[in-house]
Formats: C-alpha cells, sequence, structure tokens
C-alpha cells in the first residue's frame, strides 16, 4: 500500500510522461482535474492487497488528447461508464486501476480513487495507441467488457475478438467527436496478478522523483531511473516515411559524432545507431529536451532542438512470452527490420 498526497503530483505526472514514450499525452489537463478531486491522500493498494474476487474497472481517455485538452470533459466523465458496466455485467465495481499507465492516463483512475479502491496496476505499462493491445485482451481473458463514450450516449462492446475492440471503439470516438472516455470491465483485482502490469503507481512515482535534477549529466540521468543512455545531439531533419506517412524518422547529429534515427508514430518505436537499431519497443524510448530536460511528446521532437535520448527497460509483462512480445514490437506497428534490440 502506498500513499500520497497532492504535494506528489508533479513527480507522478513527471514519471507517466517518461513511460508515455514520447506519446500518451500531456498530463497537464489531469493534473488540475486531478488536484481538486476529493481523493486525497490517495492510497494505491498493491494487487495482492485486496480480496482478489473485489470486481475492478480500468479507465482512460482515447482518441486525440489535444481535441481533449479543447473541450475539456465533465468532472464526473467515467461516472456513465462505470453504471453502464454494472448495468451490463451485474456486478459493481469495487476497485479501479488505469487502462493505459502513461501519459495522461496514468492520472485517470485518481477520477474515481474517492469512491473504488485504487489499484496499483495497469493494463499496458507504457503507452500503446491502439486497444487490442490492452493485456486482458492479449490474454483473452474472458468475460472482459469495454464500455466508451459516443459523445451524449454509451455503447458497451463484448467480445473475444480484440480487433473488434478496437475498431468499435475507434468509430465510437470518432462519433464522440475525436477523443472520449473508455472503460474496461468484466475482471477482477485478481485477476491482474497474471494479466496485467503491477506497480505502475510505484515506478511512475520513482521515475518522477528521480529524473528531476536538471544539473547532472545525460548518463547520471540515464542511471538515475534505471535506464541506459542512447544519446544525445541537434534534430537536424524529420522526414515521413514516404510508404506511411504516419511514421516519422527524426534524425539526430550526435555529440559523439554519431548518427542517430528516431523512428516514432504516435510513440517513440525504435533507436537506429549509426545504421544499428540499439532500441525498440516494448522497451520505453525517451526524449528529453537536453537543456530543461522536460519530456518531449513525439512531435515536441522538433528541428534544430538539442535532445537526450533515454531507453527505459521494457514493462517486464510483455516480454514474458513471445506471443505478448509480438503485440509491441515494431513489426507490430508496421515497421520491418528494427527488431534487433528488443
Amino acid at each position: 500500500m502506498r500513499t500520497f498526497g497532492p504535494e506528489r503530483l508533479p513527480a507522478l505526472a513527471r514519471g507517466f510522461s517518461l513511460l508515455g514514450s514520447g506519446g500518451g499525452g500531456a498530463t497537464t489537463m489531469l493534473e488540475l482535474m486531478v488536484q481538486s478531486a476529493p481523493v486525497w491522500p490517495a492510497t494505491a493498494h498493491a494487487a495482492d492487497e485486496l480480496d482478489p474476487a473485489t470486481p475492478c474497472v480500468a479507465v482512460a481517455f482515447a482518441g486525440s488528447t489535444y481535441l481533449l485538452a479543447e473541450r475539456l470533459p465533465g468532472s464526473d466523465v467515467f461516472g456513465p461508464l462505470v453504471a453502464a458496466a454494472e448495468r451490463w455485467t451485474g456486478v459493481r465495481a469495487a476497485a479501479v486501476c488505469a487502462l493505459e499507465g502513461a501519459g495522461m492516463n496514468g492520472l485517470t483512475p485518481l477520477l474515481l480513487a474517492d469512491r473504488l479502491s485504487l489499484v496499483d496496476a495497469d493494463l499496458m505499462g507504457r503507452a500503446l495507441p491502439r486497444l487490442d493491445q490492452v493485456s486482458l485482451l492479449v490474454d483473452a481473458l474472458p468475460g472482459v467488457v469495454v464500455v466508451c463514450d459516443t459523445g451524449g450516449g454509451v455503447v458497451a462492446i463484448d467480445t473475444q475478438r480484440p480487433a473488434d475492440v478496437e475498431s468499435q471503439v475507434r468509430s465510437a470516438i470518432v462519433q464522440a467527436g475525436g477523443g472520449g472516455a473508455v472503460l474496461v470491465a468484466g475482471f477482477t483485482v485478481g485477476d491482474l496478478a497474471e494479466h496485467a502490469v503491477l506497480g505502475t503507481f510505484g515506478r511512475a512515482l520513482a521515475l518522477g522523483e528521480n529524473s528531476g535534477n536538471r544539473s547532472v549529466s545525460p548518463a547520471r540521468l540515464a542511471a538515475d531511473v534505471g535506464g541506459r543512455l542512447l544519446g544525445s545531439g541537434r534534430v537536424s531533419a524529420v522526414v515521413p516515411l514516404p510508404e506511411d506517412p504516419y511514421v516519422s524518422a527524426i534524425q539526430l547529429d550526435g555529440d559523439d559524432g554519431s548518427l542517430l534515427r528516431l523512428v516514432a508514430r504516435s510513440e517513440l518505436l525504435a533507436v537506429v545507431r549509426d545504421g544499428e537499431t540499439t532500441a525498440a519497443s516494448p522497451e520505453i524510448i525517451v526524449a528529453l529536451d537536453s537543456l530543461s530536460r522536460d519530456v518531449l511528446q513525439v512531435d515536441g521532437v522538433t528541428l534544430a532542438r538539442h535532445v537526450t535520448v533515454i531507453a527505459l527497460p521494457a514493462p517486464e509483462w510483455w516480454t514474458r512470452s513471445p506471443e505478448r512480445r509480438s503485440r509491441v514490437t515494431p513489426a507490430a506497428f508496421g515497421l520491418a527490420g528494427l527488431e534487433g534490440a528488443a
């Protein structure tokens, strides 16, 4: 069990930003929402501290994080989704965890933590773009139900095919205007032990608190967060791939004379150094402004910016089997030939 007050919210948010791997959305909106939530002090329970039969839900925002910032969600945005899930499953929720333990979504469970027990776990362990990459669906846990906002109503999706969840939720999010709330139900706290990433809040807090010293060297910073330094340099080119305009190749002229290429979609997926892949998803690749040490989203890695690139260890859950790993390597995003260092 871990109890923390609002004074640790900036460190928690920074840690979740690091776990975003260049994606996941800026945490500012959620920080402001959570600051005024009736949750403090918040207590994050380890999964084995609660009755394993406790019904649990996982929450997140999906779609465009920029649209969400322009059209702010209500203070009880997840309330109607909880009610719909309870009607569909016939089970009253008693606990909540994060669907995506990264970026803005790492903080979303705090919006319900005044009425549901907060579980220190999530269903991704890092930022990932697709709902078919939710751990419960990857493991084909039976009985999982997904509920999402449609912009005036909700829709419940009850299917054993992860691809159906992805396509149908995306359609609902478009109907909602491009961004909205999503909730996963139909599982228990006991299911999280095998089918989720544990220790989400603990890892984010440690990362946030250990990465705040802007005076240390890049190598020391990497060591402080348990990662490894991939390089640093000036961004000299940002080029979309001709075969896929949603993929960017970001070139860094390394301070040590090397040539670094960061390959990204909505998250940073691989780093190639002098032609050799040195890091790849599910490792968590982080780009920071070398001067301010701000954690950068993919679209913040811009021309002429000086950037430091660090790799954090992949969530262990994704590396336990080839089947799980195959869902999150660069090949799963349509990027061939970048599997070398995963």
